[in-house]
């Protein structure tokens, strides 16, 4: 029987397909691409049937963006122009791995309570949703990463922790995990997953305890003064943790592993772990000018003041890539104790003195972050994977955190909420046909524990856990039953229903307004559908209402991706500052979606598809435009051929079927504009563009724009 791999649960990192780290958008006309991917040498080994299944079932990942090429200029030779240069070819995908794990064989295997062979994993891997990547050994893995015979060395003084004794050839397993799957980032977390899906032991029960002896809860009061920087703080407690040389690594390899994954490099989340012996409370937030904080950093043995620290750390290999989260900001995050003692620069470096170690037995907690909602998903995280290792295992302590508003909360916030799903949406989903009560017992063994729900239609109520952040929606409930069922166990089926493929309509007709714009002569660009504020509104003369001019990106991650545009003139206007040195005449054309706000829909704004078309000469060219116009509204079956668009009623408009009417926009020269109107609808605009707004974008010589709504088109047939 063919096997096949189950669909994980996550996409690929934020990275960040994802994401939000959009670089500055390039014209069509000038991209800089990035360099291809560099690839090290390939795994040495035995290929078996576990790397071509791993081939053959990779999901397919995102394409990276690439510009559609442009059509040939067939402007003629009489237009006495040399054509402008093709671009570069596209960029080849860039590949953005999962998560991947590395966790010592006989430690994982200790934690299972039972050996498995090489196969017999892999295979439990792959029933569970994760996959065995890759088998290698701690001599292998540093004579990768530092050269051949580094293996046999002595470890280097950066170390995380100096145990003495030669090094072992420990055998070490590479797990691929889904990228929200963040309680798998670690080896008590897989362990303890593998143990409930095996059925060794129940899911945990996480409970919030007080501190011993009537003792009062630590406290965290954060300033006013913080929201000006990293606005949110979350804290916590685990008393009695036994940390030996395994679990301290595996501690500090979570924090690693989370800052890299949901806390974006810690630009979103940054975790700080401190020895409460060490320390005493109530701790306070606060956020300080650069040069009013000193302190003596981790590993380090004298002490810094901040802004010296930040040129210190300049040229260390690890936290430079960290240090542009603060780099020009007037004040910077601190957290100290009850005696002024320095605990942490989040996002940088904690404090020497509340360093944890092999002999700390109470940790404390504290998440900064710029998010508050992942905060409280990485500290449930932290807490939750150690607090097996407390005096009381799965107790965790609260702490109670004054917020710059001055209302207190405890934290952690363990989230635990009920989803009802429907059994037989899920049996649709899969394709199985599952009694509910078999269904509740699957998803036990994925640690979500389900009761069946009271009345006429069961329902299967399931309490998310706070471990189990990536169940959003009933969907993610049927992926879960899926894998405890068994993809394999999913008999094939011929679909009930025959169905032929086809673009979407709206896609096809704008391929169909493309062709024609080539046949014009114009040559197609794409750019970036987020832009910057200025860009969508002062660099064109528009005015910001700020209630429904834009939908605005809530948390950026620059300038140039602060909102979704709402027209796509400044990006081809961008395209042609970029080229301004292409001979003239030059015609671009861009058939793209804008963002509008629109309080009727789901989300609060829709997609609109348009048509721009630009020429730029030695003069304006409102004529070559208005000519697009009229050749795009006979051609779609809005005007019949030989017909213009009337002004006022004049001649041509009984068969026109749209007409030009006078307006007055900013962002076009006054008396050389127009509006585009059909059934009474404003449709679009073309004018000469303002030389303030040319200015701006760079670009030296006269343009006219036509911008056209190509939706309400599509319904009037023609020769398309």
């Amino acid at each position: 029987m063919v096997r096949r791999r189950p669909r994980s649960a996550g996409g690929a990192s934020s990275g960040p397909a994802g994401a939000r780290g959009l670089s500055r958008a390039r014209a069509a006309l000038d991209f800089s691409y990035p360099p291809p991917p560099t690839h090290g040498p390939p795994r040495r080994g035995r290929v078996d049937d576990r790397d071509r299944r791993r081939r053959a079932r990779r999901r397919a990942l995102p394409r990276s963006l690439s510009p559609r090429p442009l059509p040939p200029d067939d402007r003629g030779s009489d237009s006495g122009t040399t054509p402008l240069p093709p671009p570069a070819p596209p960029p080849r995908p860039l590949l953005v791995p999962q998560p991947t794990v590395n966790l010592n064989r006989d430690q994982l295997f200790a934690a299972l309570g039972k050996t498995y062979t090489e196969a017999e994993f892999d295979e439990l891997c792959f029933e569970f949703g994760i996959e065995l990547d890759e088998v290698t050994s701690e001599k292998q893995m540093n004579s990768k990463f530092l050269g051949a015979g580094a293996g046999d060395e002595a470890p280097s003084d950066g170390a995380a922790m100096d145990v003495g004794g030669p090094e072992e050839d420990e055998v070490i397993y590479k797990i691929d995990i889904p990228a929200n799957r963040y309680d798998l980032l670690c080896l008590e977390g897989i362990a303890k997953a593998l143990n409930v899906f095996r059925g060794v032991c129940p899911a945990p029960t996480f409970r919030l305890v007080e501190p011993p002896c009537g003792a009062p809860r630590q406290r965290m009061i954060q300033k006013p003064e913080t929201l000006l920087i990293r606005p949110f703080v979350v804290c916590a407690v685990l008393r009695g943790v036994k940390f030996d040389k395994a679990k301290y690594d595996s501690f500090i390899d979570l924090q690693d592993k989370l800052h890299q994954n949901i806390c974006r490099r810690r630009t979103l989340v940054a975790i700080g772990t401190h020895d409460l012996g060490k320390i005493r409370g109530p701790f306070t937030y606060e956020a300080k000018p650069p040069e009013d904080i000193e302190f003596v950093p981790l590993k380090q043995t004298e002490s810094f003041r901040a802004d010296h620290l930040m040129e210190h750390y300049k040229s260390d290999q690890k936290l430079k890539h960290f240090l542009h989260i603060l780099e020009g900001s007037a004040v910077f995050p601190v957290i100290y104790d009850a005696d002024r003692t320095v605990l942490s620069l989040p996002p940088i470096i904690n404090g020497a003195k509340s360093a944890i170690s092999l002999d700390t037995t109470d940790v404390f907690i504290e998440c900064t972050a710029t998010d508050l909602n992942k905060a409280k998903i990485v500290l449930n995280t932290v807490v939750t994977m150690f607090s097996q290792h407390c005096a009381s295992p799965f107790c965790v302590e609260p702490v109670d955190v004054v917020d710059a508003m001055d209302e207190e909360k405890a934290y952690p916030d363990f989230m635990t909420r009920f989803v009802e799903v429907d059994p037989e949406y899920v049996n649709k989903r899969i394709g199985v046909d599952i009694a509910p009560r078999d269904m509740a017992a699957l998803l036990c063994r994925m640690q979500l524990p389900t009761k069946l729900a009271e009345g006429s239609s069961p329902l299967l109520r399931v309490e998310v856990p706070p471990t189990r952040s990536d169940v959003l929606h009933p969907c993610d409930v049927a992926e879960d039953v899926a894998i405890a069922h068994g993809y394999n166990n999913i008999q094939r089926t011929v679909p009930p229903l025959t169905t032929v493929g086809a673009q979407q309509p709206l896609n096809h007709f704008s391929d169909l307004v493309r062709n024609e714009m080539a046949y014009l002569g114009f040559s197609e660009v794409l750019t970036w559908i987020l832009c910057s504020h200025d860009d969508n509104f002062a660099n064109v003369n528009r005015v910001d209402n700020g209630v429904d001019s834009a939908a605005i990106v809530a948390n950026p991650s620059g300038i140039d991706v602060q909102v979704a545009r709402s027209s796509l003139l400044q990006g081809v206007l961008k395209a042609m500052g970029a080229n301004k040195d292409a001979p003239v005449p030059v015609k671009l054309f861009e058939v793209g979606d804008v963002v509008l706000i629109d309080p009727d829909a789901d989300v609060g704004a829709k997609n609109a598809r348009r048509l721009l078309a630009l020429f730029c000469g030695k003069t304006s060219g409102f004529e070559v435009v208005h000519g697009v116009l009229d050749r795009v509204m006979v051609v779609v079956g809005a005007a019949s051929k030989g017909t213009t668009g009337g002004q006022g009623g004049g001649a041509g408009f009984d068969d026109a079927g749209y007409e030009v009417r006078p307006c007055a926009e900013a962002t076009f020269f006054p008396g050389r504009q127009a509006k585009i109107v059909r059934g009474g609808r404003e449709i679009g605009t073309l004018g000469v563009v303002h030389p303030d707004v040319l200015a701006r974008f760079d670009v030296v010589n006269p343009c006219s724009v036509l911008e056209l709504d190509l939706e309400p088109l599509m319904d009037v047939g023609g020769e398309m």
